[in-house]
């Protein structure tokens, strides 16, 4: 009886790897300076941005050219600066992550 319950909870752990391990991801390039999950901090919520760009077939090659070049007026006056420094397929990651965020 224990083997099912032990394969279910390393199965839900191995779903539940990618979300924090892309959670872990912006924290290491320091995007929670300027954004959660959740609530609006200096930048939108990744929630609300996932909300604005979901069934924008373009959405992730804009959002990466925005990570990437950095931007201001879509989510108000503030500018969000770029992140040239982070890796290409890290800026993949997040963007995907944030884009599949509920």
């Amino acid at each position: 009886m224990k083997t099912p319950a032990i394969l279910l909870a390393t199965g839900l752990a191995v779903l539940a790897a990618p979300a924090l391990a892309n959670e872990e991801l912006a924290k290491k390039n320091a995007c929670t300076a300027c954004h959660a999950i959740d609530k609006k901090l200096v930048g939108p919520a990744y929630k609300e941005v996932a909300k604005k760009y979901a069934g924008d077939a373009t959405a992730e090659a804009k959002l990466v050219d925005k990570v990437k070049k950095g931007g201001v007026g879509v989510w108000g006056q503030v500018p969000m600066p770029p992140n040239a420094t982070v890796k290409d397929e890290d800026v993949k990651t997040l963007v995907k992550w944030i884009l599949a965020l509920k």
